[in-house]
């Protein structure tokens, strides 16, 4: 199968870029490389990946409509995965044009290339902040996503809602996966978890938002992907339109996420309270059982076991002393 995959050398693409490619699948992967964090990391993603020969690697930004339509004339391809996009809630807020610029014309350029090449299948990448500060626990996939906290959450909202449009009036099988909280090894050094491991490790304050009451539903690089394998897999069973959890259904809070950390590095971390951040939930928690139901997904790995595994790979990874 022929499959294109943007924001490929990020942290959940390489991942998956390497799983299709193990599988025979013939990939093409999309990245721009952005500096939001430095571009060195992701290119050390890509490096095992880019010894396939059924991998090519196209540096191109989806908002340059005619760079990703040159991309689409020279492949037929089956399958269009979208996982590009500007991350994180905090800079979304300062920087809230840009991320839509990204996130909604970047996504809304894919869709409409997909509609003029006769593509008819399509996975987006979404994100459980659409579900902002939802009372409901666990978050299902029936609630309501109408009050977003932060341009980023609403950014993803408006790519479910352009994925919906598309495949109502284009005729297309879409399949939009709200992630919660991913994390392993690759997982960008803005996020908490390799955040925080950095700052513990150095001897360094570790800024805990909110008293350190928030929580999240944390999963695992491994678990995610085997959603996304199942979702390829599901999505080539006839036209549909559908939105699936990839969670762990289990909330961790954030001094709980810390004291596993400093267990597994066996040191105590030095803690900075501060107040809580604009545009932060204060929980996420995934109903899974919908993607149990039609994914078979089952997630398996424990945080602990995971918290294991990342700094097992911040320990022999070459990243370490990339900022």
């Amino acid at each position: 199968m022929k499959i294109l995959v943007t924001g490929g050398a990020g942290f959940i693409g390489s991942h998956l870029c390497e799983r299709l490619l193990l599988s025979h699948h013939e990939v093409t992967c999309i990245d721009n490389f952005s500096d939001f964090y430095n571009p060195i990391i992701k290119e050390r993603n890509i490096i095992s990946i880019s010894k396939f020969p059924n991998f090519s690697l196209q540096k191109v930004d989806i908002t340059d409509y005619k760079a990703s339509e040159s991309i689409f004339m020279k492949k037929n391809f089956d399958l269009v995965i979208h996982l590009a996009a500007m991350a994180g809630v905090r800079p979304s807020i300062e920087n809230p044009l840009y991320y839509n610029e990204v996130n909604v014309k970047g996504t809304l350029n894919l869709l409409e290339l997909c509609r003029i090449f006769s593509i008819k299948k399509f996975i987006f990448s979404s994100s459980s902040s659409v579900y902002g500060n939802n009372k409901k626990v666990p978050f299902s996939e029936e609630d309501s996503v109408d009050f977003p906290i932060s341009p980023y959450a609403m950014t993803k909202k408006a790519g479910e809602l352009l994925c919906h449009t598309y495949h109502i009036l284009h005729d297309m099988s879409i399949i939009c996966l709200r992630l919660f909280t991913v994390y392993g090894p690759r997982q960008r050094p803005d996020l908490a978890i390799h955040k925080f491991t950095d700052l513990i490790m150095n001897g360094k304050e570790i800024p805990l938002y909110g008293k350190g009451e928030t929580e999240r539903d944390y999963t695992y690089i491994d678990d995610v992907i085997d959603g996304f394998i199942s979702t390829i897999e599901y999505i080539f069973i006839g036209k549909k339109f559908q939105i699936f959890n990839l969670g762990s259904s289990n909330t961790i809070s954030l001094s709980q996420m810390i004291e596993v950390i400093e267990k597994v590095l066996k040191i105590k971390a030095k803690k900075l309270i501060m107040s809580k951040q604009p545009g932060d939930v204060e929980r996420t928690y995934a109903d899974i059982s919908k993607s149990h139901k039609y994914l078979n997904y089952n997630p398996k790995t424990a945080f602990e076991e995971g918290i294991i595994k990342f700094i097992e790979w911040k320990e022999l990874s070459k990243f370490s002393n990339i900022k």
